[in-house]
């Protein structure tokens, strides 16, 4: 828990507004803005080699190796500012770093998640990763807070330099730490022992019933998700001058995740995952009426938003570790987050495109609206949709099932004994 709280630290100092800033201060032009972007979505593609990489090694040497590596691939920017190097080049090693930290993470979050399935029971996983989630929110929540005051002291391009490098700095530092933690944790004693996987378990997500219907919504979900992604930040800041969203939606967040964890042990991740998405779902519909002059119906959404994340957060986080057996975990792992950032970028594309064909003025019940507003609503009613399919999810293999009795059975004989 210590190291996913400090994690988030070097998460605040690598990535969104730092990196934006970075590519202001290298005056990086649109082309090269878009394609740093596009990051998120792309690099989880490379969930689908790491899958085999995670088998190859196993999951606790394979995320040491991919995580403290991914966290020291920023470390060439602390000297960038510094360097007498022409612009262009300093793009290119920024973009260089950006896109293999993007991949390593991606490639050390699908070790890692595979590792904590063998390592977290799944009577409590629940519970665990709720409090987890809860640390993590806090602890990013300060960490963003902190890196953004930072940032604000560059007020011009000397000390914006400074203010990048040292925060560059502060994550290679606390990704050393990281790296310490992470090597404090053991390898469960019935990991599956690493070695080259056959086909059969890189394609058992898609032979997998149970696994099909959770691949099903995590593609609808994610791209419904994207249609509008773009569009609620720069509505926020440009139409409706706001900046309180963000912290809001984090703190609900931090209160939720451990009450949605206890939730998940006594029944299940499938309620939790349908009540996350109807409850994002439905959001959307209260940023119809929020003016620049009335925002208390985002103040109800950002906790609408929060409580209804941190569930869905929690269930997909947790089925894909639930549905799948040890040998096969990561490719499970890989194929739901492959799709969900292919399908995400997908939804953001089409709603880029969408935007052109939407009214640009419009009203309902003389309430005067954009055309932002009609593409939340075509994501509203796309996210519902998505809904649905997580009451066919399964959450559980029937062999496993069958099991549950005879692994209580001999559990109460070791205690009898």
């Amino acid at each position: 828990m210590v190291e996913g709280a400090l994690a988030e630290l070097v998460g605040a100092c690598t990535s969104g507004g730092v990196l934006t800033a970075w590519a202001l201060y290298l005056e990086l032009p649109p082309v090269l803005i878009g394609l740093l972007g596009a990051l998120p979505f792309t690099a989880q593609l490379v969930h689908l080699p790491a899958s085999w990489f995670t088998r190859r090694l196993g999951g606790r040497k394979a995320a040491l190796w991919t995580i403290g590596l991914a966290r020291q691939s920023v470390l060439p920017l602390v000297c960038l500012p510094l360097l007498p190097l022409a612009l262009p080049l300093k793009q290119g090693i920024f973009l260089a770093c950006a896109s293999v930290n993007a991949a390593l993470s991606v490639a050390g979050n699908n070790a890692w998640t595979a590792w904590m399935g063998d390592m977290v029971p799944g009577a409590v996983r629940g519970r665990y990763f709720g409090r987890r989630s809860a640390l993590c929110a806090f602890a990013a929540t300060c960490a963003a807070l902190t890196a953004g005051l930072l940032l604000d002291r560059g007020s011009n391009s000397a000390q914006a330099g400074a203010a990048l490098c040292t925060l560059t700095l502060i994550a290679s530092v606390t990704g050393v730490a990281t790296t310490v933690l992470l090597r404090r944790q053991h390898e469960p004693r019935d990991a599956t022992p690493p070695r080259a996987a056959p086909i059969a378990e890189a394609l058992a997500p898609i032979r997998d019933a149970n696994a099909r219907g959770l691949l099903a919504f995590q593609i609808a979900w994610s791209a419904a998700s994207g249609i509008a992604a773009a569009f609620y930040p720069l509505h926020m800041i440009g139409n409706l001058r706001m900046g309180f969203y963000t912290a809001t939606v984090a703190a609900f967040r931090m209160l939720a995740a451990p009450l949605w964890g206890r939730a998940m042990d006594r029944g299940g991740a499938r309620p939790v995952l349908f009540a996350g998405a109807v409850g994002l779902g439905l959001s959307p519909a209260l940023w119809i009426f929020a003016t620049e002059a009335r925002l208390w119906p985002l103040a109800i959404d950002a906790a609408l938003c929060g409580v209804a994340n941190a569930g869905l957060s929690l269930a997909t986080f947790s089925l894909p570790l639930a549905i799948s057996r040890p040998p096969a975990r990561s490719f499970y792992v890989g194929a739901f987050a492959a799709a969900g950032g292919l399908a995400a970028g997908l939804g953001s594309a089409a709603g880029g495109s969408l935007v052109k064909f939407l009214p640009d003025a419009w009203s309902v019940a003389g309430q005067a609206l954009v055309s932002a507003h009609a593409l939340f609503l075509v994501g509203a009613a796309a996210r519902l949709g998505a809904a649905v399919l997580a009451l066919r999810v399964s959450e559980r293999p029937a062999a496993e099932v069958v099991q549950l009795p005879q692994r209580a059975q001999a559990a109460r004989a070791k205690l009898s004994a």
